[in-house]
């Protein structure tokens, strides 16, 4: 698959040929980073922290709550490390730094090693130094304590001159478990279609940013279709991945769905097809993503309106359940709940809605059978849910703050708080 790139020196999105000469400044990286995050993980690289003349840390920390960021540059001590895990990154890039004795005190799924090499030869800091060393050599040192190789080709970085397709597959025979990836030159959706078929990932940048490849072409190359009609099945799922409909893409529809950040699909019967364009239940499209096979696409939405069924309904099945319906059912009431309601008290009395929160964690807390826990922790999520409505949250808000706080490596201790004075816990 295609992994974009974000590579930043002072402050903004930057593109270099062979890791020296700027040739394009891309300015503020925030929108580029919201644009990419529809393909997945972003690889974002401070050249900065790398060459050891500053840092983006600022930066970085706010791309990170806009997507999946792997994260690179200047990443030479444990504690760095661990700073950026605990920070969200999905993945960190190491390079200079990466020894046996430092990677494996850290989470080796979580870890890529960077090969940066100029004609063989594996360079460091910011590509500025000669190691002496090859990428085979260090693959071989490295292979058992990451789960990721990023190996650049610093001679064709930058200039879209095309990959060594042969070299490519010499170097996945040495990674062992490990996933590589592969930067420095990648040009087109055929060499992307290719690498991605080799089981390895391709890392994109100049050739997005100049137009040269269009993010949908790249996303979309390693697909393929067993249909008459040559399309893609696409499964529909809301923030939370509970299936909302299945629908179909080609190319086409795609490219205006990466374009317009919208839930754009083909209809067999009229074509291209914006979702909500008559019936006000337009979706942001979040993300795209393929499934193994590379026969069909996942679009991960936030639907608007009435749902996604043209029955009126949240999904095409039906009606959703559980904490997904109980708060939409609430949602609803924020907006317009019958007067004299329950809910309504709570939305607008936050000293009762407090107590009782208060109140229900307490009796979940003392439940002693498992029927007793279920009937309180039910207590328990239906006032948190008017909590959150009342703050205008959502539950998969709440999810990604917890999906967030897995990505830790650094553990408190946990320790229960003081009570306040004048009420026990």
């Amino acid at each position: 698959m295609i992994i974009p790139s974000i590579d930043l020196m002072n402050g903004v999105a930057v593109q270099l040929v062979g890791g020296r000469e700027k040739r394009l400044d891309a300015g503020d990286p925030v929108p580029i980073a919201r644009a990419f995050a529809i393909a997945g993980e972003v690889a974002v690289i401070d050249l900065d922290a790398a060459i050891g003349t500053g840092s983006n840390e600022a930066v970085i920390r706010t791309l990170l709550e806009i997507g999946p960021c792997r994260v690179g540059g200047g990443i030479r001590t444990y504690e760095k490390a661990v700073e950026w895990l605990d920070a969200g990154a999905r993945k960190i890039i190491i390079g200079t730094a990466a020894t046996p004795g430092l990677l494996r005190r850290l989470p080796r799924e979580r870890i890529i090693a960077a090969l940066d090499a100029e004609h063989g030869e594996v360079v460091t800091h910011g590509w500025r130094t000669r190691s002496g060393a090859g990428i085979v050599e260090r693959m071989r040192e490295l292979r058992e304590f990451v789960g990721g190789f990023l190996i650049t080709s610093v001679e064709r970085e930058g200039r879209m001159e095309g990959i060594d397709l042969e070299e490519i597959r010499n170097l996945l025979t040495e990674a062992g478990e490990a996933r590589i990836t592969f930067a420095g030159g990648v040009t087109t959706v055929k060499e992307v279609a290719a690498i991605d078929e080799l089981g390895a990932d391709a890392q994109v940048g100049m050739a997005l940013y100049t137009g040269r490849m269009h993010l949908a072409d790249g996303i979309a190359a390693p697909l393929h279709s067993d249909r008459p009609d040559g399309l893609w099945p696409t499964v529909v799922v809301d923030e939370r991945g509970i299936a909302l409909g299945l629908a179909y893409s080609n190319l086409e529809s795609v490219r205006r769905a990466v374009e317009l950040r919208r839930g754009v699909y083909f209809s067999r019967t009229r074509g291209i097809w914006i979702k909500g364009g008559t019936s006000g239940a337009v979706q942001d499209l979040l993300r795209i993503d393929l499934d193994c096979d590379r026969d069909a696409l996942r679009f991960t939405v936030l639907q608007h309106g009435p749902g996604f069924c043209h029955k009126g309904t949240a999904t095409c099945w039906g009606e959703n359940c559980g904490l997904t319906q109980l708060m939409a059912r609430i949602k609803v009431r924020a907006q317009e709940a019958p007067a004299g309601s329950y809910t309504e008290r709570l939305l607008e009395d936050g000293a009762l809605l407090r107590a009782k929160l208060l109140e229900e964690a307490a009796e979940l807390a003392g439940a002693t059978s498992a029927a007793e826990a279920v009937h309180e922790a039910a207590d328990l999520m239906y006032f948190t849910s008017v909590a959150l409505a009342r703050a205008g949250i959502s539950l998969a808000e709440v999810e990604r703050e917890l999906d967030r706080r897995a990505l830790k490596v650094s553990r408190r201790p946990g320790d229960a708080k003081p009570a306040p004075e004048g009420r026990t816990a």
